[in-house]
C-alpha cells in the first residue's frame, strides 16, 4: 500500500512516497521553480545545429530547449525507440527548419547549464495508460507477464484509439475491466484533441512560443501514477488538492504537518555519509557524469573470520543502497566499489540481492555484472527527467 505525503511550507512543496510505513521516495519542488518535465509548448525554431543533428527551440521559458534528430523521426521500435536508428546519412535540416513552429514536449528538465531536452514524440499520461498519437503501436508493461492478459489489454486499446495512434498500458491497467480502462483512454484522447485545437488557433500570431498543457509537475505525476496503484491516502496541508483531485476526495485528508506521519521525517536521511547498523558506512556523490557509491568497513571489525566481515557489511550495504537509489530518485550510470571480495560466489550473492532489493522500485533498473576492477554497474532511468 502507498501513502502520499505533500506538504507545502516556505514557499516549497516536499513530496513523500510512503511504502509499507516506510519512506521510498521524496522529491521537493519551489513554488517559483516548477519543473517542465510533461509540460507542452508550442514553439519555434530558433537556430538548426547540423554536426549535433540537433535544433534549438525557443518554447518560452529562460533558456532555449534542445531536439535530438532521434526525437522527431518516427519511432521504430516499440521497445528501443530510435536508441539504434542510424541517422548518420539524415540531415536534421531537411527535417524541420529554422523559424518553423512546431509542438514539443519536454522529456528532460533543464539545470543550471543546459536547457531543457524536448520531443516531437508527444505522450498523455494516465492512471492505466499513456496515450501516444503519433506512436502506431500498443505496448504493455514488461511486469504484467501473463500472456492472455496482456492480449485483452492490447485489444480493449484497439477498440478506442484514433488510426495510426498508440499507447503503453500500464501496469496498474492488469486486471481491470474494460470500461475503466476505455474510458481514461477517451479522457486522454480528449485532452490531446483541445491541445491541437488550441495550438491551431494560436498557429503563426504573436504568442508564440507559448505553454499548451501543464503537466502539474512532481505532485501531479506522483498522484497520478499511484492513484490506482494501491494508493491508500494522501495527507497534505494544500487545501487545494481537493479541488484539483475531485475523484480522490475521499483519499485526501488535511493536516497540518503531514511529513510527521509515519514519523517521515527521521527517515529521509539524505546526506552524503549513511551510516549502517552494522557500523560500516556508505558515501553516495553525484556528478554530471555518473554517480559514485563507495561502501566502507567503518567501525565494523567482525570476529575471526574477514571475507565473512565483508560479506557482511558489503549485503547490509546493498540494501541501504537500493533503498537510496530510489529515495533520492538517482539515474543514469550508478557505480558501487563494495569491499574487495575474493570468491566469486560473494559477489554473485551481492549481485543476487541487489537485483531482489530493486524489485520494489517504481522504475527501470538494470543491474550489470562485476567489472574485472571489483566494480558493480547498475543503470536507472529517473523517475523525474534530469
Amino acid at each position: 500500500m502507498y501513502n502520499i505525503l505533500i506538504e507545502n511550507k516556505n514557499n516549497i512543496t516536499t513530496i513523500a512516497v510512503v511504502q509499507n510505513s516506510e519512506v521510498v521516495e521524496i522529491y521537493q519542488e519551489k513554488d517559483d521553480e516548477k519543473r517542465l518535465e510533461g509540460n507542452i509548448y508550442l514553439g519555434k525554431v530558433k537556430n538548426i545545429i547540423p554536426g549535433m543533428q540537433s535544433a534549438f527551440i525557443d518554447i518560452g521559458e529562460s533558456k532555449n530547449a534542445l531536439v535530438h534528430i532521434k526525437d522527431i523521426i518516427p519511432k521504430a521500435s516499440n521497445v528501443t525507440g530510435n536508441v539504434y536508428e542510424d541517422t548518420s546519412k539524415m540531415n536534421i535540416s531537411s527535417i524541420i527548419k529554422s523559424g518553423q513552429e512546431v509542438l514539443v514536449q519536454v522529456k528532460r528538465d533543464c539545470n543550471e547549464q543546459k536547457g531543457p531536452r524536448v520531443t516531437t514524440d508527444i505522450k498523455i499520461n494516465g492512471k492505466f495508460s499513456i496515450f501516444m498519437p503519433y506512436s502506431n503501436f500498443i505496448t504493455v508493461s514488461q511486469k504484467i507477464e501473463d500472456e492472455n492478459e496482456k492480449n485483452r489489454l492490447k485489444e480493449i486499446a484497439k477498440e478506442v484509439l484514433p488510426k495510426n495512434s498508440g499507447a503503453i498500458i500500464r501496469t496498474a491497467a492488469k486486471g481491470r475491466k474494460t470500461k475503466e480502462i476505455q474510458d481514461e483512454l477517451k479522457v486522454l484522447i480528449n485532452i490531446w484533441n483541445e491541445i491541437l485545437k488550441k495550438a491551431e488557433k494560436i498557429k503563426n500570431k504573436k504568442e508564440i512560443p507559448i505553454q499548451i498543457f501543464d503537466s502539474a509537475g512532481i505532485t501531479g505525476k506522483i498522484i497520478t501514477d499511484l492513484a490506482e496503484n494501491n494508493l491508500e491516502k494522501i495527507y497534505t496541508n494544500n487545501q487545494r488538492l481537493i479541488e484539483e483531485y475531485k475523484a480522490l476526495e475521499e483519499k485526501i485528508e488535511i493536516i497540518d504537518e503531514p511529513l510527521n506521519k509515519f514519523d517521515a521525517k527521521n527517515k529521509m536521511n539524505l546526506n552524503r555519509k549513511i551510516w549502517l547498523r552494522c557500523g560500516g558506512f556508505i558515501t553516495i556523490d553525484t556528478t554530471e557524469a555518473l554517480t559514485a557509491i563507495d561502501v566502507n568497513s567503518g567501525k565494523f571489525t567482525g570476529k575471526r573470520d574477514l571475507e565473512k566481515t565483508v560479506l557482511k557489511v558489503n549485503l547490509e550495504a546493498t540494501k541501504e543502497i537500493a533503498k537510496q537509489i530510489r529515495l533520492r530518485d538517482l539515474g543514469g550510470i550508478i557505480i558501487v566499489d563494495y569491499i574487495d571480495m575474493d570468491e566469486d560466489e560473494d559477489k554473485e550473492q551481492i549481485r543476487n540481492y541487489m537485483i531482489e532489493c530493486f524489485k520494489e522500485d517504481r522504475s527501470k533498473v538494470q543491474v550489470m555484472e562485476f567489472t574485472k576492477l571489483g566494480l558493480l554497474e547498475i543503470t536507472r532511468k529517473h523517475i523525474f527527467g534530469r
